[in-house]
């Protein structure tokens, strides 16, 4: 049963991704998986269940990322002292992976392209947009300078997260992924040595 449900959100959001969340129906998800309609909900009550389902399994990920990299789950004002107590090293651990995250991990991976997708089109997929990917990550880079003690805390991390998601449009129209991928870590790498002496 929950590999049945976790199939669902997966198929789903690859849907999404590929073809905009309005665009796609119950009864594409159904047939994608070889279900009937009937049989998809008994496990979710419509398209928007699903996608509030695909928004938890997000939270929870993006979660258990933060804590495989021992890095902060909440806000600065939530764990304070946690922020200070990261090191650059583990910050430019957590970079690395992070950008392997958001463009290898396929769930990550497709929510990003569907939120790049309809960004445009709803003013919840706007604000989705930028917490996970835009504001909501630079925000959270500054706050970690910030406590850490970087000058000029706020430009530093605007420095970086610029970089970061530029190459993930790199990644996504390199026909080279890992090629792609090196360019991203040599660039963090002169970031990591330059932000060092701020740190």
């Amino acid at each position: 049963m929950g590999d049945t449900k976790e199939a669902i959100l997966t198929t789903a959001l690859q849907l999404f991704a590929g073809n905009g969340y309005e665009a796609v129906s119950v009864s594409e998800i159904a047939g994608a998986l070889g279900m009937t309609k009937g049989a998809l909900y008994k496990h979710y009550k419509n398209k928007r269940d699903i996608f509030d389902h695909i928004l938890i399994r997000m939270e929870q990920r993006d979660a258990e990322q933060a804590g495989n990299c021992e890095m902060p789950e909440g806000t600065l004002e939530e764990m304070e002292e946690q922020y200070q107590d990261i090191s650059m090293e583990q910050f430019f651990t957590y970079c690395k992976e992070q950008f392997t995250y958001w463009t290898e991990d396929t769930f990550a991976a497709s929510f990003r392209r569907m939120l790049t997708l309809e960004q445009f089109r709803s003013e919840e997929m706007q604000k989705l947009y930028q917490q996970y990917l835009v504001a909501g990550p630079m925000e959270y880079v500054a706050d970690l300078f910030t406590s850490s003690g970087v000058r000029n805390a706020r430009a530093q991390a605007v420095r970086l997260y610029a970089t970061m998601f530029f190459f993930y449009s790199v990644y996504d129209g390199a026909e080279d992924k890992e090629s792609a991928k090196k360019q991203f870590q040599e660039a963090l790498k002169e970031l990591e040595k330059s932000i060092c002496k701020e740190w």
